[in-house]
Protein backbone atom coordinates (compact mmCIF):
# COMPACT_ATOMS: atom_id res chain seq x y z
CA UNK A 1 0.00 0.00 0.00
CA UNK A 2 1.16 3.53 -0.54
CA UNK A 3 0.42 6.76 0.66
CA UNK A 4 1.28 10.46 0.02
CA UNK A 5 1.24 12.91 2.65
CA UNK A 6 0.27 16.39 1.59
CA UNK A 7 0.80 18.14 5.22
CA UNK A 8 3.35 20.91 6.44
CA UNK A 9 4.70 20.13 9.69
CA UNK A 10 7.95 21.27 11.67
CA UNK A 11 9.71 19.15 14.25
CA UNK A 12 10.36 21.86 16.87
CA UNK A 13 12.19 19.43 19.28
CA UNK A 14 12.17 15.84 19.83
CA UNK A 15 8.99 14.24 19.77
CA UNK A 16 7.38 17.74 19.55
CA UNK A 17 5.68 18.02 16.22
CA UNK A 18 4.06 21.25 15.20
CA UNK A 19 1.22 20.93 12.39
CA UNK A 20 1.56 23.87 10.10
CA UNK A 21 -1.59 22.60 7.29
CA UNK A 22 -2.52 20.63 5.23
CA UNK A 23 -3.67 16.47 6.64
CA UNK A 24 -4.09 15.00 2.83
CA UNK A 25 -3.44 11.47 2.68
CA UNK A 26 -3.74 10.15 -1.40
CA UNK A 27 -3.94 6.07 -0.59
CA UNK A 28 -2.96 3.45 -3.49
CA UNK A 29 -1.99 -0.12 -4.15
CA UNK A 30 1.39 -0.87 -5.00
CA UNK A 31 0.34 -2.87 -8.29
CA UNK A 32 -1.64 0.77 -9.36
CA UNK A 33 -4.99 -0.40 -9.46
CA UNK A 34 -7.58 0.19 -6.89
CA UNK A 35 -8.77 -2.19 -4.20
CA UNK A 36 -11.34 -3.14 -1.57
CA UNK A 37 -8.33 -2.72 0.58
CA UNK A 38 -7.58 0.90 -0.40
CA UNK A 39 -10.77 1.82 -0.42
CA UNK A 40 -11.58 0.48 3.63
CA UNK A 41 -8.48 2.20 4.33
CA UNK A 42 -9.38 5.61 2.94
CA UNK A 43 -12.69 5.17 5.00
CA UNK A 44 -10.51 4.84 8.25
CA UNK A 45 -8.87 7.75 7.83
CA UNK A 46 -11.71 9.53 6.48
CA UNK A 47 -13.48 8.91 9.45
CA UNK A 48 -10.52 9.50 11.23
CA UNK A 49 -10.42 13.54 10.35
CA UNK A 50 -7.83 13.22 7.42
CA UNK A 51 -8.52 14.73 3.80
CA UNK A 52 -8.13 11.32 2.61
CA UNK A 53 -8.63 10.03 -0.91
CA UNK A 54 -8.08 6.40 -3.13
CA UNK A 55 -5.45 6.45 -6.23
CA UNK A 56 -6.39 5.36 -9.18
CA UNK A 57 -2.67 4.89 -9.96
CA UNK A 58 -0.19 5.68 -7.08
CA UNK A 59 2.74 5.59 -8.87
CA UNK A 60 1.63 8.85 -10.54
CA UNK A 61 0.95 10.55 -7.51
CA UNK A 62 4.26 9.71 -5.78
CA UNK A 63 5.89 10.81 -8.73
CA UNK A 64 3.93 14.23 -8.97
CA UNK A 65 4.90 14.56 -5.50
CA UNK A 66 8.38 13.76 -6.42
CA UNK A 67 8.29 16.32 -9.32
CA UNK A 68 8.62 19.22 -6.02
CA UNK A 69 10.37 17.92 -3.70
CA UNK A 70 13.38 16.83 -5.82
CA UNK A 71 14.22 20.56 -6.06
CA UNK A 72 12.53 22.41 -2.77
CA UNK A 73 13.94 20.30 -0.55
CA UNK A 74 17.95 19.58 -1.74
CA UNK A 75 17.66 23.68 -2.98
CA UNK A 76 16.31 24.49 0.69
CA UNK A 77 19.36 22.73 2.10
CA UNK A 78 21.93 24.11 0.52
CA UNK A 79 21.07 27.83 0.89
CA UNK A 80 18.85 27.71 4.08
CA UNK A 81 15.86 29.21 1.98
CA UNK A 82 12.38 28.81 2.96
CA UNK A 83 10.48 27.64 -0.50
CA UNK A 84 8.42 30.99 -1.15
CA UNK A 85 12.26 32.42 -0.93
CA UNK A 86 13.45 30.15 -3.61
CA UNK A 87 10.79 30.80 -6.03
CA UNK A 88 11.11 34.36 -5.69
CA UNK A 89 14.24 34.18 -7.07
CA UNK A 90 14.36 34.44 -10.98
CA UNK A 91 17.79 32.74 -11.35
CA UNK A 92 17.11 29.89 -8.72
CA UNK A 93 13.11 29.48 -9.95
CA UNK A 94 14.83 28.95 -13.37
CA UNK A 95 17.22 26.52 -12.59
CA UNK A 96 14.59 24.20 -10.48
CA UNK A 97 12.51 24.68 -13.63
CA UNK A 98 15.11 22.94 -15.82
CA UNK A 99 15.58 20.18 -13.14
CA UNK A 100 11.64 19.69 -13.49
CA UNK A 101 11.89 19.73 -16.81
CA UNK A 102 13.93 16.74 -16.99
CA UNK A 103 12.02 15.00 -14.81
CA UNK A 104 9.16 15.82 -16.96
CA UNK A 105 10.47 13.96 -19.52
CA UNK A 106 11.85 10.96 -17.56
CA UNK A 107 7.94 10.41 -16.66
CA UNK A 108 6.87 10.78 -20.11
CA UNK A 109 9.01 8.19 -21.30
CA UNK A 110 8.54 5.61 -18.60
CA UNK A 111 4.75 5.94 -18.55
CA UNK A 112 3.95 8.70 -15.77
CA UNK A 113 3.19 11.85 -17.94
CA UNK A 114 2.47 14.93 -15.91
CA UNK A 115 -0.27 17.29 -17.34
CA UNK A 116 1.29 20.40 -15.86
CA UNK A 117 4.27 22.96 -16.31
CA UNK A 118 6.76 23.64 -13.41
CA UNK A 119 5.34 27.14 -12.61
CA UNK A 120 1.37 25.44 -12.16
CA UNK A 121 3.60 23.50 -9.83
CA UNK A 122 5.19 26.59 -8.44
CA UNK A 123 1.92 28.06 -7.39
CA UNK A 124 1.01 24.94 -5.71
CA UNK A 125 4.07 25.73 -3.59
CA UNK A 126 3.75 29.12 -3.43
CA UNK A 127 0.31 28.65 -1.54
CA UNK A 128 1.95 27.14 1.38
CA UNK A 129 4.00 30.55 2.80
CA UNK A 130 7.30 30.44 3.96
CA UNK A 131 7.94 26.59 4.20
CA UNK A 132 10.83 24.98 5.91
CA UNK A 133 11.54 21.68 3.99
CA UNK A 134 12.39 18.50 5.01
CA UNK A 135 15.41 18.60 4.19
CA UNK A 136 15.95 22.29 5.63
CA UNK A 137 14.91 20.50 8.72
CA UNK A 138 17.32 17.75 8.46
CA UNK A 139 20.53 19.92 7.94
CA UNK A 140 19.55 21.93 10.69
CA UNK A 141 18.97 19.41 13.35
CA UNK A 142 22.49 17.59 11.65
CA UNK A 143 20.78 14.88 10.53
CA UNK A 144 21.01 12.70 7.01
CA UNK A 145 20.12 14.00 4.31
CA UNK A 146 17.84 11.83 1.27
CA UNK A 147 19.39 12.37 -1.53
CA UNK A 148 19.04 9.07 -3.23
CA UNK A 149 15.44 8.76 -2.86
CA UNK A 150 14.65 12.64 -3.88
CA UNK A 151 17.43 13.19 -6.55
CA UNK A 152 20.05 10.09 -7.24
CA UNK A 153 16.57 8.21 -7.90
CA UNK A 154 15.43 10.84 -10.91
CA UNK A 155 18.93 10.80 -12.51
CA UNK A 156 18.96 6.86 -12.54
CA UNK A 157 15.66 7.00 -14.12
CA UNK A 158 17.21 9.69 -16.78
CA UNK A 159 19.94 7.36 -17.33
CA UNK A 160 17.40 3.81 -17.73
CA UNK A 161 15.45 6.23 -19.95
CA UNK A 162 17.77 8.11 -21.94
CA UNK A 163 17.24 11.59 -20.84
CA UNK A 164 19.77 13.57 -20.31
CA UNK A 165 19.88 15.43 -16.80
CA UNK A 166 22.36 18.19 -16.65
CA UNK A 167 20.73 20.38 -13.61
CA UNK A 168 20.00 17.28 -12.09
CA UNK A 169 23.43 16.22 -11.86
CA UNK A 170 24.09 19.94 -11.68
CA UNK A 171 21.73 20.27 -8.11
CA UNK A 172 22.84 16.57 -6.80
CA UNK A 173 26.59 17.22 -6.94
CA UNK A 174 26.30 20.64 -5.53
CA UNK A 175 23.47 18.76 -2.83
CA UNK A 176 26.24 15.44 -2.22
CA UNK A 177 29.13 18.02 -1.29
CA UNK A 178 27.10 20.64 0.80
CA UNK A 179 26.10 17.15 3.13
CA UNK A 180 29.70 15.87 2.77
CA UNK A 181 30.97 19.02 3.99
CA UNK A 182 28.37 19.17 6.82
CA UNK A 183 28.91 15.29 7.61
CA UNK A 184 25.54 14.36 6.69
Amino acid sequence: MGCVVHASCLVEAPGVIRHHQGNGLIIGEAAGRPSERAKALTDMLIAAGFNASMSEQIQRDVWYKLWGNMTMNPVSAITGATTDRILGDELVRSFVTSIMLEAKEIGARFGIPIDQDPEDRHAVTLKLGAMKTSMLQDVQAGKAVELDALVSAVRELGQLTGVKTPYTDALLGLACLHASTLGL
